[in-house]
């Protein structure tokens, strides 16, 4: 097989009766490149014909159909990729080192390194992790706790070969016999280990204390260290790896953690491949996603219509974009043109129509009713819909549609009472403020807003106090964005002192007092900070989008190096 160039088609040399490792490696990073360059059929069929004889051919066709899968949630495409890791695993079986009844019995107990193993044992290995993991993250999206609990046991497997590769790369290293693919073995460690302890590292201490005791373990820099080595490789999966960092810093910290990611890093991981992949949506993407984050919301807005027109192929990635251009256009409140892609996402895309529907009818809500007249849309009906739009995996509500469900629980009255401003209280739950903090004039006007709502909700004895604590909130980081922190603080501890008045969003307390405490940190009184941060992990349980926070919670206190309060009594929050 010879690969001509991005605008050229491949072509096979005729198949020998067996591939070696060094042409399955060279076949597996061939199609890697077609695939970044938006060409997705074209690397599964180079993949394909392999697929039943290679272990790599078999990882590389399975994997492209599991992040098919991932994006289309399609029953069809869900089974297909689920057939093709089961083969796959069958594929890399029959290359793994065959084991006598006494090391089967001792492997059950501890697994050593053993330096008898060939090349492409030790391959076949790593493959055999890689794709039992994939199976793992697959089987999670059935709704079952059975298929929830193989998940768990799948991953666990894999996580033990990813170990055991380890420990074979640690004997292997200072041998001096390495073949010239072992360097791709390395690199698949690097991002096997580095991204399992990234992960676990980034979960709540009572749950990591539990995935320890069950075997894994979460050491974030280990885990930064082992994907930065890998991405500097110049093996099969330093793109993986480079890929795995950077949705760390632009979507993962942002989300989950502090909301500040490491841009610098990023900016650096990606430089590489813009000139290589210059078109690769991967790339574009991600372009995009760090001009976002800086501020640029134009040059971001530009790089996402260029992700979305780069390919045709796979839609589904339009609907990524689709959600970040709704942000952008929220941010800067032009909510007419958000509304058209929070319309474009809950009518085209399957990942969660309870978010999709009801961050459609939020935005509408920050509309005069005549314009969604004229939009022809009912926001009330819309509302109503999302309860049962709601998804369950194990049986388990996802959080951010329990969210969505109990606010649009307003609407199912036959006198409804309307949301304030549910628009900007989803962008603050998705930690749009960090975008907006780095443009005062936007931080401007959408507090103009705010104040407008508060006055209304003067005027208006339908509203709940819970929406004045809602407005006031928002107020809160507006003005911290706006460095006017002495008010901001007075908005904050409106909302805490309401605390045993609040009816409905029980959220909001533990999530003032989480941004209370960053605001002291802001000022510098770091122990105020960490008391006031602590006594949310401490004191309050059972509300909204609890998870989320204990996320955020963890990655602070993480950065202002403790977690030495002393536990107090838990009680339930109103």
């Amino acid at each position: 097989m010879a690969f001509l160039s991005s605008g050229q088609k491949y072509f096979f040399h005729p198949c020998s009766p067996k591939m070696d490792l060094e042409t399955a490696l060279r076949d597996c990073s061939t199609a890697l490149n077609l695939f970044m360059n938006n060409r997705f059929a074209d690397a599964l069929a180079l993949l394909a014909p392999w697929k039943s004889e290679s272990m790599c051919h078999a990882m590389g066709y399975s994997s492209i159909l599991v992040m098919q899968a991932a994006m289309t949630f399609e029953p069809k495409d869900l089974d297909a990729a689920m057939t093709s890791l089961k083969e796959s695993l069958q594929t890399c079986q029959r290359y793994r080192k065959k084991a006598g009844l006494v090391e089967t019995l001792t492997s059950l107990w501890y697994r050593q390194p053993t330096d008898n193993l060939t090349e492409e044992e030790m391959h076949a290995e790593l493959c055999y992790a890689e794709v039992l993991l994939q199976k793992a993250a697959l089987t999670f999206l059935d709704e079952s706790l059975i298929s929830f609990i193989k998940g768990g046991m799948g991953m666990r497997k894999s996580y033990l070969i990813y170990k055991f590769c380890q420990s074979m790369e640690n004997v292997t290293k200072d041998t001096g016999t390495q073949k010239s693919t072992h360097i791709h073995f390395r690199g698949g460690v690097n991002m096997g280990i580095g991204t399992f302890n990234l992960v676990l590292s980034l979960l709540p201490p009572r749950v990591l204390r539990l995935m320890e005791f069950l075997g894994f373990s979460g050491d974030r820099e280990m885990g930064l260290s082992q994907l930065r080595e890998g991405a500097a490789s110049n093996s099969l999966r330093s793109i993986l790896s480079t890929i795995t960092l950077l949705m760390f810093h632009l979507y993962i910290t942002v989300i989950l953690g502090t909301g500040q990611g490491n841009l610098t890093e990023a900016e650096a991981l990606l430089a590489p491949y813009i000139e290589k992949f210059p078109n690769g949506v991967i790339i574009l993407f991600y372009t995009a996603r760090i001009a976002l984050l800086k501020g640029n919301i134009t040059l971001a807005r530009e790089k996402f219509m260029a992700c979305i027109a780069a390919q045709e192929e796979w839609h589904q990635i339009h609907h990524v974009c689709y959600w970040e251009l709704m942000w952008t256009h929220s941010f800067e409140q032009n909510w007419i043109e958000a509304y058209r892609y929070a319309d474009l996402l809950s009518r085209e895309s399957k990942w969660s129509k309870a978010i999709y529907v009801f961050h459609k009818a939020a935005i509408l809500s920050m509309l005069p009713e005549e314009d969604v007249t004229k939009l022809g849309e009912n926001v009330v009906e819309l509302f109503r819909q999302v309860d049962g739009l709601r998804l369950t995996i194990a049986g388990k509500s996802i959080p951010t549609e329990k969210f969505a469900a109990k606010k649009a629980q307003r609407y199912c009255s036959s006198n409804p009472v309307k949301l304030v401003v549910p628009a900007l209280e989803l962008m603050y739950l998705w930690n749009g403020f960090t975008v907006v903090g780095k443009r005062p004039e936007l931080t401007e006007s959408i507090l103009s807003t705010l104040v407008k709502a508060e006055e209304q909700l003067r005027d208006d004895p339908k509203y709940h106090l819970d929406d004045q604590c809602v407005v006031q909130l928002l107020k809160g980081l507006c003005l911290k964005g706006l460095g006017r922190l002495v008010q901001a603080e007075l908005c904050f501890t409106q909302v805490i002192s309401s605390e045993y008045d609040i009816k409905h969003y029980n959220y909001l307390v533990p999530y003032t007092r989480y941004e209370l405490g960053m605001l002291h940190k802001e000022k510098g009184d770091i122990n105020t900070a960490i008391k006031l941060i602590d006594s949310v992990k401490m004191n309050y349980k059972d509300y909204n989008m609890e998870s989320r926070l204990h996320f955020r919670i963890h990655a602070v206190l993480d950065t202002m190096g403790s977690f030495s309060a002393k536990p107090r009594p838990s009680r339930t929050s109103a």
